[in-house]
């Protein structure tokens, strides 16, 4: 006689829980805005203190008035142009759109990551995911009681 064997998973799947578009939408435009404000602060991927400049770096950015701190921001096209680009139901993707920035980015990535969620961002994008699942919440009580989708 054969026989079968049946498993019940006691561990809560939350990848079957899906954001909309435009929410996910809004959940990469808090962390792209997270990770500029770090930047502008001359913060590096920790939450510490960037990398300093290279000294002659540091004397042509001073003499054009924009300090001598590494935050990206000696023309601004750079973070300016860091935007969201592409998004789907579980994922937003930032980039630079200019090729000339996208230029700029590579080689500021290998000097010191900055396209990177520091500790702070990450927290940021959490709370703003938090407050999106508790307005969410009563919708989708509703529509778990009611047998699914109701609209």
């Amino acid at each position: 006689m054969p026989s079968v064997r049946v498993y019940q998973k006691k561990k809560l799947r939350l990848d079957l829980l899906n954001f909309r578009q435009r929410q996910m939408y809004e959940l990469g435009s808090a962390g792209v805005t997270a990770v500029k404000a770090r930047l502008s602060a001359a913060q590096g991927p920790e939450d510490s203190a960037a990398k300093p400049l290279t000294k002659r770096y540091a004397i042509f950015k001073t003499r054009k008035g924009k300090g001598n701190r590494r935050n990206l921001t000696f023309t601004g096209d750079l973070l300016r142009n860091f935007q969201v680009r592409t998004v789907s139901e579980n994922r937003a993707k930032a980039s630079v759109s200019t090729r000339k920035d996208r230029i700029k980015a590579w080689a500021n990535q290998k000097r010191e990551a900055w396209m990177v969620f520091s500790p702070k961002n990450r927290a940021a994008v959490v709370e703003v995911a938090r407050k999106m699942l508790e307005a969410m919440k009563p919708r989708l009580l509703l529509e778990r009681n009611l047998g699914g989708k109701q609209r």
